[in-house]
């Protein structure tokens, strides 16, 4: 077989991999409906993505408010992404006892209802005020359809295929996310007012998967419904978020990776703000390129190292798969400190590959890591818990990075960029709390609190 025709055979294994075939026969169905909507919601959503709205505020109202406004409000849209999460709890109390799929259904059409308002920001003060809070709004509402999102996968797919799954969800929705964020970014480089005709357009794109969701069928839907109406503390979650607490105090597991998460995830967050601060300040990119390193590229990359992240992820507690992946975000935040301060451009697009590369596991773990400490009841709560805690460090990550470069650049103009180094010591300590706590798990008489329970496809086919 020549190079050329292997390469053929290559390109058509892995289109065959996505085909509804190569899942369980029971998972099939629930998988193409799947596969459709979330491709349509992804061109929406990447309107609203941290890289794109931050490069655009950063660009398009340039000289209309005065700097620091400017930065912050560059590090509010930073970490719209993350801060939306805030509402997990609420969105997950909200839930309970209530029909999943409709409830998804409602908070998919409100993202894309307030990604198409994002259109008429226009190159005013007002205009950005309009563009953050409807940013804002939209990650507020689609944090629920994440938390809610969990719950349905673990009931229609079984542990063993869920993270492969979610990785063939993932990596569709990660190549059209790079591709809406691509053209938009093109557009903010043609010109400033031709970006907002593109929103209207993803917008109707993510209403389309809205409607295509409408039919999805959720397995012991039911039983799980009665199971949250009578569960011990149901009613008590409800709307209060000191339920969050009670699920922290009583496992004293997943208190420990959530501390971990806590202290890794903030160093993350907080490196978009002034990355996209300085690529227009320091490296004078144009709109086009910023795009390309804070969002298309790293989305694009994202599929290739989905599939090796979710092999691991299939064969191993969450713990042992952070313990290794948490060192891929290092690796990129690491290339970000050396681009910025050596003033070395090639860095940067360096940077954007390990994080697409980073990504690829990051997204995976985020949305199933969780479910390696929850009973299948209170799913939803241990996500809402999880998100929650996300937007937390959403709302104070990004701010706190413009602030320490602010005050950087204030002390001494052209060294903002050490406050890369923050965010990587943050992440090497998540990252070495994960790895301590792998030897717990793995070393003798480990706790065998950290074994999931039944399989899920018992208490999901219901």
């Amino acid at each position: 077989m020549t190079p050329v025709h292997t390469a053929i055979a290559s390109v058509g294994r892995a289109l065959n991999s996505f085909h509804p075939l190569s899942m369980p026969r029971l998972a099939r169905g629930h998988y193409r409906r799947e596969s459709v909507a979330w491709a349509c919601l992804s061109l929406g959503v990447a309107a609203v993505e941290s890289g794109v709205t931050g490069v655009i505020a950063r660009n398009v109202f340039d000289g209309v408010v005065d700097e620091p406004t400017l930065n912050f409000a560059v590090a509010i849209l930073a970490g719209a992404t993350a801060f939306g999460n805030i509402a997990s709890f609420f969105w997950a109390g909200l839930s309970q006892g209530r029909h999943k799929i409709r409830f998804l259904v409602g908070l998919q059409a409100a993202t894309m209802i307030l990604v198409a308002l994002v259109a008429a920001a226009s190159a005013s003060a007002w205009g950005l005020l309009l563009l953050t809070m409807a940013t804002v709004c939209a990650r507020l509402c689609w944090s629920g359809v994440v938390t809610l999102r969990s719950t349905v996968w673990r009931a229609n797919y079984p542990r063993q295929v869920r993270a492969r799954m979610s990785g063939k969800i993932t990596t569709i929705q990660a190549l059209l996310i790079a591709l809406s964020s691509f053209i938009i970014g093109w557009s903010v480089s043609v010109s400033p007012v031709a970006w907002r005709p593109l929103y209207l357009v993803v917008a109707a794109a993510g209403l389309v998967g809205t409607f295509v969701y409408r039919g999805m069928r959720m397995r012991g839907h039911k039983a799980l419904l009665a199971a949250e109406n009578s569960g011990e503390g149901a009613g008590a979650f409800r709307l209060s978020p000191l339920h969050s607490l009670r699920i922290l105090a009583e496992d004293r597991k997943f208190r420990g990776y959530m501390i971990c998460m806590f202290l890794f995830g903030t160093g993350n967050l907080m490196v978009t703000a002034p990355l996209v601060i300085v690529l227009k300040t320091q490296f004078q990119l144009d709109p086009f390129a910023s795009i390309l390193i804070t969002s298309s590229i790293p989305f694009l990359l994202m599929p290739f190292s989905i599939p090796f992240w979710s092999k691991l992820l299939d064969r191993v507690h969450i713990i042992e798969f952070r313990a290794v992946h948490g060192w891929s975000f290092v690796a990129s935040i690491a290339a970000v400190l050396l681009g910025s301060v050596l003033g070395l451009t090639w860095l940067l697009w360096v940077s954007a590959v390990l994080q697409g590369i980073a990504f690829g596991g990051g997204v995976l773990g985020w949305n199933l890591g969780h479910l390696d400490f929850a009973p299948p009841e209170k799913a939803s709560l241990y996500m809402g818990v999880h998100v929650t805690l996300t937007g937390i460090r959403g709302l104070f990550a990004p701010l706190l990075a413009v602030g320490v470069y602010q005050g950087l650049e204030e002390w001494r103009e052209g060294t903002g960029g050490w406050v890369f180094a923050v965010c990587l010591v943050l992440s090497v300590a998540g990252a070495l709390g994960f790895m301590r706590m792998r030897r717990a798990l793995t070393g003798p008489g480990h706790d065998s609190q950290f074994t999931e329970g039944p399989p899920v496809q018992s208490s999901g086919a219901g």
